[in-house]
């Protein structure tokens, strides 16, 4: 028999998903599973988008642009110039979900062998990304007990060597939820031009800032045009996952007309998706603030919940939709499947994410969830119950 390529050997399962088997399992027998593991809002579409799509009228769905439909990348050019991000349509490719951005910058930039470093814990897709490319992630840890802000400078100028390349950040940030400061940002512009890297910033969450801060884009450093490259997607911010549509966005010319080619070559971006994402641009403000206040409300009610748990601390996260909780267990990979195979109170249980598969450093997390607060209130309720009732009786427990 053939063998599999040790590409495909090393390319990482996600933590996030790889739990579905035991769910399905345990939704077979009867158990309600509260999924507190990935980052699927229940928050409804903005109308404007189901009606776009509900109102096509083509007879032939065609290629698009390889960039994506320029009245999309126009419009969402004005989009980030009212967040004074200084582009045109030029400057973008619309791309098959953020992901495609990613691994289309690592692709342009990267060379195989080529580091990366990304403060951990980080979206776990960046190692599935990283091997895609054949770059090698150098993981820098950031600690919950000052809420997982960056990792001071020095510590990543002990990581740099003659094959550093780039640094990758995700700002508000999956999984913990951190936001980093325009001081924050300025410190790693520092390093970015004292090594000529790029800097990568993933800025998928930017609506989902909280407590009064606001969100500073890698776009906004000055002097580093060049080196910046940002990615963007509509999933988050429209609740649009399954339409597929991100955005790469630079002011470095090469680096566009190269990841142009990668999109020539898989043709073009779904064209639905973009119907959709482009008529999203025209959702009308109150959606954003009815949606802000929610997730503020499940935030402050989970967090303080996790914290009222014998054993449990979670920082309270500043951006985005998740928090990674430590928790009193010897193992969050035996932990998650057990709460799911052979766990359950009152017939349901819950299903997170081992905060493990979001470090790159062996041993990292390993008391350590990432929960998801896209359910509403009274389903966090019942979730956070049952996980106090699965931590008293875990065999595995350590308090």
């Amino acid at each position: 028999m053939p063998t599999i390529s040790e590409r495909g050997q090393n390319m990482p399962s996600s933590p996030i998903r790889k739990l579905v088997p035991y769910a399905e399992e345990a939704k077979a027998r009867g158990v309600k599973v509260y999924h507190l593991n990935i980052g699927q809002p229940d928050i409804k579409t903005p109308e404007v988008a189901m009606d776009a799509i509900r109102n096509v009228d083509m007879k032939v769905v065609e290629y698009s642009h390889s960039a994506g439909i320029e009245s999309y990348r126009k419009k969402l050019a004005k989009y980030y110039q009212n967040l004074d991000i200084q582009v045109d349509h030029n400057d973008l490719l619309v791309t098959a979900g953020g992901s495609e951005a990613i691994t289309f910058a690592f692709m342009s930039c990267l060379n195989p062998g080529d580091e990366v470093i990304i403060p951990e814990p980080f979206y776990a897709n960046y190692n599935g990304f990283a091997v895609s490319a054949g770059i090698v992630v150098k993981p820098i840890t950031s600690c919950i007990e000052n809420g997982f802000a960056l990792p001071a400078i020095e510590e990543f100028e002990k990581l740099i060597t003659n094959k550093t390349k780039a640094i990758v950040i995700c700002n508000p940030n999956n999984p913990t939820g951190y936001l980093y400061s325009e001081e924050e940002l300025n410190q790693l512009k520092e390093i970015v031009i004292k090594h000529d890297l790029y800097l990568f910033s993933d800025e998928v969450y930017r609506e989902f800032c909280y407590d009064g801060h606001k969100h500073f884009s890698a776009m906004h450093l000055k002097g580093i045009e060049n080196n910046v490259v940002m990615f963007d997607s509509v999933s988050k911010r429209y609740s649009e996952c399954g339409v597929r549509i991100g955005t790469l966005v630079t002011k470095n010319k090469q680096i566009i007309a190269t990841a142009m080619k990668f999109a020539q070559a898989r043709l073009s971006p779904p064209a639905f998706g973009q119907i959709a994402a482009e008529a999203s641009l025209d959702t009308p403000s109150s959606y954003f603030d009815e949606v802000y206040n929610e997730y503020i409300d499940r935030r402050n009610f989970l967090v303080e919940g996790l914290n009222k748990i014998e054993g449990v601390y979670s920082p309270m996260p500043k951006g985005a939709f998740y928090t990674v909780a430590r928790l009193p267990i010897d193992d969050s990979d035996k932990f998650c499947k057990w709460v799911l195979s052979e766990f359950s109170y009152n017939n349901q249980t819950v299903m997170m994410a081992p905060a493990s598969g979001f470090y790159s450093t062996p041993g990292q997390g390993k008391n350590e969830v990432r929960i998801a607060y896209v359910l509403k209130k009274e389903d966090l309720a019942t979730a956070l119950e049952t996980l106090e009732k699965a931590l008293e009786a875990y065999p595995g427990r350590t308090l």
